[in-house]
């Protein structure tokens, strides 16, 4: 059943006023008019909500019922609107963000915190998928994307490039050497991006296809996803090409052949036209844009010297 709003705002108001003719003076109406108005809202609802009586209205059962309703009704509606004119002066409310599962479970987790003492109003859903959200459908409030968003009615605000290179474990050096030159790739275990991988993952397997003519290189082992990419290099099975923000984190690896940077993926914060004026959105943005420098996701000889 489908109540009138309007109708429910002039029950309320005759019930406050104990007569239809005190609410009609009120509401600056006839009582005639107004007495129709509460009729149809009580044929809606198939019930008498006054008593009608010499010296006014007393309400029924039901009447004490759906006025008890109203007033939750206004309580929440009131409640809802000073929070909307809250947040037009400070960011507030929820932002369900999505980004892969890699980015979002080591570097992205970390910084979060900061934001939250940011903006304490402020709570964050985080959702980690290596396939993408759809925004268009509400999925999702924003995205970490790792490639230009597909749909066009996207807001994208480039952040910085994350840039890809060679590594191994300590262990794995020792025991098999380091690689000196492109060519002694072929004496080395590859680890690569499988064929279920995301079609954006894959252009990270250039070391399969670095310095042959011919067929690529072999990998001993295939993976869908960055972090377990990282998990099996940290464990000395390969040579894999790994992200510099996942080098950063693990602290546990060496880059090899450093004078080659591999693929580049361009990061954009991505979110709906629909909130370009949201606060919060714009308060997660700034941040991230902040964030995600070269000082905090390059390896800048971080790797290099691992140990």
């Amino acid at each position: 059943m489908n109540l009138d709003w309007e109708k429910l705002r002039l029950f309320e108001l005759v019930a406050e006023a104990g007569s239809f003719t005190e609410a009609a003076r009120r509401l600056h109406m006839s009582q005639p008019a107004l007495s129709r108005q509460i009729g149809a809202l009580e044929e809606q609802i198939g019930a008498k909500l006054f008593h009608r009586h010499a010296r006014g209205l007393a309400m029924t059962h039901e009447g004490e019922q759906l006025r008890a309703a109203t007033h939750d009704m206004q309580d929440r509606l009131e409640r809802t609107r000073q929070a909307i004119d809250a947040s037009r002066d400070r960011p507030t409310g929820e932002i369900r963000l999505t980004t892969t599962v890699s980015f979002g479970s080591t570097w992205l987790a970390r910084q979060l915190g900061d934001f939250l003492d940011l903006y304490p109003d402020i709570n964050v859903s985080l959702h980690l998928s290596d396939l993408d959200v759809d925004l268009a459908k509400r999925e999702a409030d924003v995205a970490i994307r790792f490639h230009l968003p597909f749909q066009a009615e996207l807001v994208q605000k480039p952040l910085m490039p994350i840039r890809h290179f060679l590594c191994a474990s300590p262990d794995y050096l020792a025991r098999h050497g380091v690689p000196r030159t492109i060519a002694d790739l072929d004496a080395h275990r590859l680890i690569a991006y499988g064929d279920t991988a995301p079609e954006f993952l894959k252009g990270i397997n250039w070391a399969l296809d670095l310095g042959h003519e011919g067929a690529p290189r072999a990998a001993a082992l295939t993976i869908n996803n960055s972090h377990g990419v990282l998990q099996a290099v940290e464990a000395g099975a390969g040579i894999a090409a790994l992200p510099s923000y996942l080098i950063r984190f693990s602290g546990k690896v060496k880059v090899v052949l450093p004078a080659l940077e591999g693929a580049v993926f361009r990061t954009y914060f991505t979110y709906p036209v629909e909130l370009r004026r949201s606060l919060r959105v714009a308060a997660l943005r700034d941040f991230l844009v902040e964030r995600m420098t070269p000082a905090n996701l390059d390896i800048d000889g971080y790797a290099l010297g691992a140990k």
